[in-house]
């Protein structure tokens, strides 16, 4: 696999990050705990209870070591970045923050509330997962330690599959996927052959990855076949439209699981997420994956993703066991867990990826095998000084788009005019 093409090169000021603190977590303020001492280490979180790994990794870490206990700090996943903004703005103390994008990584790495741990990693065994660490550079230092990386997969329900005599997809192009949407709904029943999420990045990322463009520079005109699709795909009603999917809070979840949507593409993450909707009878979707659709049939697989890690806050009383835990999560042991609940993690061998495919349930048929196999993964949103600035105007317009009130090609020209200006 042809792993992170970069689409732009991480740059910063180094005088930026001058005040940054040591690495490794060693100025620790706490002692570590002792045998007969209960300690609780806090650890944000997002949509704990529909979030696996979370759990499994905590009750690990705690049966690994006696006395001490997890304690999830959950937030709401589309608050997440901003909640997360303002505790540590407020100076709050929780020990260990999930880094949900690169995005608010840099945001927080660059506002000197985070552990620098380079150092501590040049001490790990980090080569299985080398590419993902890479993501986290930041002038040559390291703030995080990544457990999971992501890319994106078509998701489908083999059952309306199975009822409309269709064939399950398999390397489709962007036109035989509107096809058979259209084939697939029944807007009557409010069952759509499509659910796209509301996030900017199902539109815009895969757009970028695949017409070997980024969201950094604002040259923006790839988009727009993307955008005309998805408009499309909503004015026939093969696609939930993006003002009642935004406007009632609509769940990836839910659509998929209760089989209101014959395809979704999303990220390799929401698979232990089916898994454990599965285990728990929440769900009794019959499900497959394949590749995300391409540009055209028979060319190198194109997608794009993201790695999630952990970090240490510099105001945590417990930095050495917040690194214990950091440790335990992003190498094998972590990975293994990970791989059991059907999530992806950072830390690959030939052993972690067959215990990924052994899982009872898991799709190891070969399109599935291929999907797991892309070409070419291109890094979500490029580390950049005005990243988080150009991910709001690329919120703004998206939304404006997808509701009507522009259209594409003048959300673009938006999109590019505002990114210029921010830029200057």
């Amino acid at each position: 696999m042809k792993l992170w093409k970069k689409s732009l090169a991480i740059t910063f000021l180094a005088a930026t990050l001058a005040t940054t603190g040591c690495g490794g977590g060693k100025e620790n303020k706490e002692d570590a705990a002792g045998e007969g001492k209960d300690t609780t280490l806090t650890v944000t979180t997002w949509n704990y209870d529909t979030t696996p790994e979370f759990e499994k990794l905590f009750r690990a870490f705690e049966e690994a070591n006696p006395g001490v206990k997890i304690e999830p700090v959950d937030i709401a996943s589309d608050d997440y970045d901003t909640k997360l903004t303002t505790m540590l703005s407020s100076g709050d103390t929780t020990d260990v923050l999930t880094m949900k994008n690169l995005l608010s990584y840099s945001n927080y790495a660059l506002r000197d509330q985070l552990v620098d741990l380079t150092d501590h990693i040049g001490e790990l065994e980090i080569d299985p997962a080398k590419e993902s660490y890479e993501m986290y550079e930041i002038d040559d230092k390291s703030y995080a330690q990544p457990y999971r990386t992501d890319f994106w997969v078509l998701y489908y329900n083999k059952k309306m599959f199975d009822d409309a005599g269709l064939d399950y997809p398999d390397n489709l192009t962007w036109d035989e996927y509107e096809e058979i949407a259209k084939t697939l709904s029944n807007p009557d029943e409010q069952v759509y052959g499509v659910y796209q999420h509301t996030w900017r990045s199902t539109t815009q990322a895969i757009a970028a990855a695949q017409n070997s463009s980024n969201l950094i520079e604002p040259s923006y005109d790839f988009m727009e076949d993307y955008y005309e699709r998805a408009l499309r795909m909503q004015a026939d009603k093969s696609q939930m439209d993006f003002g009642t999917a935004k406007s009632t809070k609509v769940t990836y979840q839910s659509q998929f699981e209760n089989s209101k949507a014959g395809m979704m593409y999303m990220g390799t993450w929401y698979m232990g997420g089916i898994f454990s909707q599965k285990e728990a009878g929440n769900t009794d979707v019959e499900w497959g994956i394949t590749q995300i659709p391409q540009l055209e049939k028979g060319k190198e697989i194109t997608t794009f993703g993201s790695p999630t890690a952990f970090a240490i806050n510099k105001n945590s009383k417990k930095q050495e066991l917040a690194q214990k835990f950091l440790d335990f999560c992003s190498g094998e042991e972590g990975a293994k867990i990970l791989a059991e609940a059907g999530v992806v993690p950072s830390y690959k061998t030939e052993e972690i990826n067959s215990m990924y495919f052994a899982k009872e349930g898991m799709p190891n048929d070969e399109v599935s095998q291929k999907a797991f196999n892309p070409d070419n993964i291109i890094l979500e949103f490029p580390i950049d000084k005005n990243g988080p600035a150009i991910d709001k105007i690329l919120q703004e317009e998206h939304e404006l788009i997808m509701v009507g009130d522009e259209e594409p090609k003048d959300g673009i020209a938006n999109m590019e005019k505002r990114v210029k200006s921010e830029a200057e």
